[in-house]
């Protein structure tokens, strides 16, 4: 290989060092096999940085293995996550930061994940405008634990079409090889790029550029984001020579697993993507247009649970502060979607909920008889209901109650809704 000694000079700059080193913490995360800390590694950074560089060039710097932890998913499985050193996740930064300018000319515009400048939203909007113009067909084509299959080999050529630097290209091949530490235990990878390292979004864009590629050949339209592909077509007869010969491709030519029980073809009303679900709107022309996904809500209503259990003794200012950030990052993601009447339905189970945690909080009937008629409930009512029998839910929905913790008094306190952050997305 021809080598450009500027691109790995480049890399490892100071400039671009302390860059990568902003990132590593503003992303935070977890310590890996070592125990060092983010706070711990500016310091150790000024001791070794020269040495790391040293031991780069001479091809002789060795990762540490990552550390493996496995995320439990919403369908019974695992997804396993692999956790580098910070050290480790500096130098993965710094070789993204030198190779992204190399590659983003090359991607298609159909990728849309973990590129600069490229979000969900913009996915999800080029998703709609094919359905809109007539593209009804969708394939949906699962991969099967992607970033656990990748070909080591096969990353390295296309790594190597591109990248004029065997130290880079070196580095990122012992990145790859660099094991894994499952309950202390070492373990080859083989196969497989670690999902949690900072090297492993870029590197899958390399692999899958190919499909992309392979797709603007064929001429056709789809959205990719990261692992997760969608092609648009105009018939379900297109769509099932579709689904066979890109299946074909991917398994042929890509060494990945396509999973064929999640795989299939639909129509937009049938699909989830991305979080988002699609549907009709016959009031507006029989335009389709997207929403959150009724799994997606779903899984919002079971965090919002959590949030509010009454077991979890924690003030009521902490737990405003939790169903905040949940419900504005949240809307913030599905800004796009129409969800205007299930905001009001969530809210309203949600004040519920908070409901029940404060009447339990406030404890003794003494309490809450004060608190009720600080709140403009009159003393007999106060007193009623503060001595009544009826469990946390009867109680919550009584008059009294609804009056005394009603909707200004809740918001005064601290407690976001959906409708209020959905109208200020949609203003």
């Amino acid at each position: 290989m021809k080598t450009d000694n500027t691109l790995l000079e480049n890399m490892l700059s100071d400039e671009n060092i302390m860059e990568a080193y902003k990132q590593v913490k503003r992303n935070k995360g977890a310590p890996g096999i070592d125990g060092m800390t983010i706070s711990e590694l500016k310091g150790y950074l000024e001791e070794n940085l020269d040495n790391i560089r040293e031991q780069i060039r001479a091809r002789k710097y060795k990762p540490s293995p990552v550390r493996r932890i496995e995320i439990s998913k919403d369908n019974g499985g695992t997804r396993n996550l692999g956790i580098p050193t910070v050290i480790d996740r500096v130098i993965q930064q710094a070789i993204v930061q030198v190779l992204t300018p190399i590659y983003e000319p090359i991607f298609s515009d159909s990728s849309y994940g973990f590129r600069p400048n490229r979000c969900c939203e913009m996915a999800i909007i080029k998703a709609l405008e094919y359905m809109n113009d007539g593209y009804e067909w969708v394939v949906d084509i699962d991969l099967e634990k992607f970033f656990d299959n990748v070909h080591h080999d096969k990353l390295i050529s296309l790594i190597m079409k591109n990248v004029k630097n065997g130290e880079i290209v070196s580095l990122i091949r012992k990145f790859l090889v660099s094991g894994i530490m499952i309950d202390n235990e070492y373990k080859e990878s083989v196969i497989g790029t670690p999902q949690g390292g900072n090297l492993s979004p870029l590197l899958s864009n390399v692999v899958l550029n190919e499909l992309d590629i392979e797709l603007e050949t064929r001429g056709l339209k789809f959205v990719r984001y990261a692992d997760d592909c969608i092609i648009l077509v105009h018939s379900s007869k297109a769509a099932d020579r579709v689904m066979r010969n890109v299946s074909k491709f991917i398994e042929g030519k890509l060494g990945l697993k396509v999973n064929m029980t999640k795989s299939k073809v639909s129509k937009p009303n049938d699909i989830k993507y991305l979080g988002f679900g699609f549907y009709k709107d016959y009031k507006a022309g029989g335009v389709y247009k997207a929403k959150p996904h009724k799994i997606s809500i779903v899984k919002l209503k079971a965090k919002i649970k959590k949030l509010t259990s009454r077991s979890w003794s924690v003030s009521l200012g902490y737990r405003f502060l939790k169903v905040k950030q949940l419900i504005v990052g949240w809307v913030n993601y599905y800004k796009i979607g129409n969800f205007k009447k299930k905001c009001k339905q969530i809210d309203s189970w949600l004040r519920f909920r908070i409901r029940m945690c404060i009447w339990k909080q406030w404890k003794t009937p003494q309490k809450r008889i004060r608190m009720m008629m600080k709140l403009g409930v009159n003393e007999n009512r106060a007193t009623r209901t503060a001595y009544s029998r009826k469990g946390y839910a009867r109680i919550a929905i009584s008059q009294p109650l609804s009056y005394a913790l009603r909707n200004e008094v809740l918001k005064y306190n601290g407690l976001v809704s959906l409708l209020d952050q959905y109208q200020l997305k949609h203003i």
